[in-house]
């Protein structure tokens, strides 16, 4: 394996720094989540295919946040499915689904419903 380059570095770098119109971020911000929100958040993260940074911009500027569908993106469907299946079983009859659950759920369909779309088309 190749080993980069000091300038290759920087210039990965610099391209991970610059928004799609290719303008600088300099900007930094954060904020707190709590445990379940932050879970939550990382399972959303990978569920769309995107980094942590592209998902959160996205979200925040309220545009919308298209996944593409690779490899990456159906492993983290079918793990994410076989925990929301664990957690349905879990639940007796009769109890309530947690909103988070829920979230994931309707998550889940929205990606489905895009997969199927593309299928369609191609």
């Amino acid at each position: 394996m190749k080993k980069r380059t000091a300038a290759q570095k920087a210039a990965t770098e610099a391209k991970k720094n610059k928004d799609d119109y290719n303008r600088w971020r300099s900007r930094q911000t954060s904020f707190r989540l709590s445990e379940e929100e932050f879970a939550q958040l990382s399972m959303y993260v990978k569920l769309s295919g995107k980094s942590k940074q592209e998902y959160i911009t996205d979200r925040v500027l309220n545009r919308d946040v298209v996944v593409q569908g690779n490899t990456r993106v159906f492993k983290a469907l079918r793990d994410t499915l076989a925990e929301v299946l664990a957690e349905l079983r879990r639940i007796e009859a009769g109890g309530e689904v947690s909103p988070e659950l829920n979230g994931t759920i309707r998550m889940i369909a929205g990606i489905m419903d895009g997969l199927r779309g593309e299928d369609d088309k191609g």
